[in-house]
């Protein structure tokens, strides 16, 4: 029997039950079968087991034609998979111009290495190590890796602090830097684990640009986001020193109650966490963003006055943290309205 007569009555390798008939008449046996072999290979792609909710039977005949239809139905589901990463304030220090200093329109802000500062400061931020991998997808094209996308990201120290806002670090500009999104979408910076300050959970902010011209003018954002950290890890690192009241502040929160994770609980910005404190943590973010849709975070900042909810760990009253951390509006920053960029 030849090699076309075989293909003819055959669907992935697999002889048809009912080959007189339609694949979607083959059996229940059949399309069990099926479904466990897409399952293998979505996990082999790394896409998990949500992924297997295609229907069996794509249409045709034919065993190009219905190989033809399962691959378009693979791909519309794996698309269907990814969601729009929620628009989220930027905070009061973002630092991209939008109230007040701007680290992006510095040389040398393209960097993955953000724990030290750059271009004339020296200072450097201390904690445990965390290397922060953000694989950003462009909805508006079937989900397809954004090549090419610029990604800044941004935290606070392990003290609670922000550089170019905080008191004692306003010369600073480390735990901020741009990255370029690589042919898979991904960006990646080595920095540093951040603090749980008093009314939020812990976070990374991050903006996302079309292209690295574009991030010199906020205007040009496609989204603003945050990841939220996951509270095993958070515990670990909270114990350790130089995280003096991180643990604290953690006990008073949660994802649901926060007054930026609380919505949905953080569902689609909880990121994924390996590691340990002697090695230091992998925190992973799948970011799906679309540019059709018009971006609704950034500016926006939680608070009449502008400022973040509580005061940063210090053990000291609220409104009166020690030198370092956020505390009302911060030194040599704007009082909420921007007036540069």
């Amino acid at each position: 029997m030849s090699r076309a007569h075989d293909e003819a009555f055959s669907y992935e390798g697999r002889p048809l039950p009912r080959p007189d008939e339609e694949l979607v008449d083959q059996g229940l046996g059949f399309d069990l079968g099926t479904v466990m072999s897409r399952r293998l290979t979505l996990r082999a792609l790394g896409l998990g087991a949500a992924a297997v909710g295609l229907a069996a039977c794509s249409g045709g005949s034919g065993g190009s034609g219905a190989s033809t239809a399962a691959s378009t139905s693979t791909a519309t589901s794996t698309a269907q998979l990814l969601q729009e990463i929620p628009d989220e304030t930027a905070g009061p220090y973002p630092g991209d111009g939008s109230n007040g200093p701007d680290v992006l329109d510095h040389e040398g802000v393209v960097r993955s290495d953000i724990r030290s500062s750059f271009g004339g400061p020296t200072g450097k931020a201390e904690g445990v190590p965390m290397t922060l991998d953000l694989v950003v997808s462009d909805l508006a094209d079937g989900g397809a890796p954004f090549e090419g996308a610029a990604v800044y990201v941004w935290h606070c120290t392990r003290e609670g602090g922000y550089s170019l806002y905080s008191q004692g670090i306003e010369g600073e500009n480390y735990l901020r830097g741009v990255q370029i999104a690589d042919s898979s979408g991904k960006v990646s910076f080595t920095s540093i684990f951040p603090a749980c300050y008093s009314g939020r959970w812990p976070h990374v902010h991050f903006e996302v640009y079309p292209d690295r011209a574009s991030i010199t003018d906020v205007a040009k954002v496609i989204a603003t986001s945050q990841v939220a950290l996951p509270a095993d890890a958070c515990e670990k690192v909270y114990a350790e020193s130089g995280y003096e009241g991180s643990a604290d502040n953690l006990a008073k929160v949660t994802l649901d109650g926060d007054n930026v994770f609380g919505d949905d609980g953080g569902v689609t910005q909880l990121a994924t966490v390996t590691g340990d404190v002697s090695n230091g943590y992998q925190v992973t973010l799948a970011v799906g963003v679309d540019t059709t849709t018009t971006p609704t975070g950034g500016g926006t900042r939680p608070g009449s006055d502008g400022q973040p909810s509580g005061a940063p760990p210090s053990g000291a009253p609220s409104g009166a943290p020690p030198s370092g951390t956020p505390s009302g509006t911060p030194t040599g920053a704007p009082s909420g309205t921007p007036t540069s960029r």
